[in-house]
């Protein structure tokens, strides 16, 4: 909770940042009813691999963190309430650490999270618009592929959690925005090893830190 809480402080003070060159380059008419969102991110995708199990050999299961490009697309149904929609994908190497066999690499996986959050705009006319959201997520695995040696098959179960979120959109003049952005995905997975033979349950819960640059429509 305190990394989570860390993470968003500093999207808050980085936008903060950014933004106040532009305080005197507000957007005309800000954020309204039937604006359109679109914007670029670079995101980091930060397993926290929270907690985790593995049958036979014991240990826990770790996920390596990813960066890699972002699209997303906000409607704004008031000037307050938006919906957002993120589509990205991003590759992660799965290892079991702190087993009998000491660390075992299990194989690589790339993962389609599409999150749809519902949002509140503070100051949906200002220069600086801090934000918070909440949604779901469903996580797609796709292309795994097993590590080779002692582990010959991987597979892994899409599934569904919940998403939080804060951020942050600033005028850099005209309708263009800069934008921090942070979301906390809670996701359970299980990873099945061999066809079975050795099951690994893990939490996941990756935090995705963005940073990008969008234009209203």
């Amino acid at each position: 909770m305190k990394t989570k809480l860390a993470l968003a402080g500093l999207a808050v003070a980085a936008a903060t940042a950014f933004g106040a060159p532009a305080i005197a380059q507000t957007a005309d008419n800000g954020f309204q009813a039937g604006s359109i969102l679109v914007r670029g991110r670079l995101i980091d995708v930060i397993p926290q691999n929270s907690t985790s199990s593995v049958s036979l050999i014991g240990g826990h299961v770790d996920a390596t963190t990813s960066i890699v490009p972002e699209v997303d697309f906000s409607y704004f149904f008031t000037d307050n309430i938006a919906v957002e929609l993120i589509a990205a994908t991003s590759r992660h190497s799965l290892s079991a650490t702190g087993t009998a066999l000491g660390k075992v690499p299990v194989g690589t996986t790339w993962v389609l999270p599409p999150a749809l959050t519902v949002q509140w705009h503070f100051l949906p006319k200002g220069p600086i618009n801090p934000y918070v959201g909440a949604g779901l997520n469903y996580t797609f695995f796709y292309n795994t592929h097993p590590a080779g040696g002692a582990v010959t098959k991987l597979g892994l179960n899409n599934n569904i959690g919940e998403v939080l979120q804060i951020g942050v959109d600033f005028g850099l003049g005209g309708r263009w925005y800069g934008n921090v952005d942070v979301k906390q995905i809670f996701l359970d997975t299980k990873a099945k090893v061999n066809g079975g033979a050795i099951v690994a349950k893990t939490a996941l819960n990756p935090t995705v830190v963005g940073l990008g640059v969008g234009y209203r429509f």
